[in-house]
């Protein structure tokens, strides 16, 4: 008899817009220190969003069920590429399985999207402020040929 002793399996995000949808691996995972990653770089989705269009993202138990949130780039109408925005942290206290992530203008453009899932490590950045580090990352990157 074999024993089954492999490691589990990391969790998956779902992204969805325009009747499309993909399931996208973390390009990293670590432990909820923030240490002892797995890094999978070629585990970025791809999916055509229209400008304009929502996409919507879905998270299994164990990311809803801690700290996370969304961060995005996009450019405007006039092609201008514009700063990354972020939603609000979800937490353990409200779980949240899925946000609609919507741009700020009808013409907008999304370019890439990022589900930051976050540990118990936190850092000070460059401006004296107080942030938590990513433990998971799922990366979606824009095609956004018409």
């Amino acid at each position: 008899m074999v024993a089954g002793c492999s490691a589990p399996s990391l969790p998956e995000v779902t992204f969805y817009s325009s009747g499309k949808t993909v399931n996208v691996r973390p390009t990293q995972y670590c432990d909820l220190e923030s240490e002892n990653c797995v890094v999978d770089a070629g585990a970025v989705g791809v999916l055509r969003v229209r400008p304009g269009l929502p996409v919507q993202i879905s998270v299994p138990g164990e990311v809803a069920d801690s700290a996370w949130s969304v961060k995005f780039t996009y450019r405007d109408g006039d092609g201008v590429g514009q700063e990354p925005l972020r939603s609000k942290v979800f937490t353990s206290a409200e779980p949240r399985y899925a946000y609609t992530l919507e741009l700020p203008a009808a013409d907008d453009q999304l370019e890439s999207v990022e589900v930051q899932q976050f540990g118990k490590r936190v850092q000070i950045d460059e401006t004296g402020q107080i942030e938590f580090v990513a433990r998971g990352t799922w990366v979606l990157s824009v095609d956004d040929r018409g």
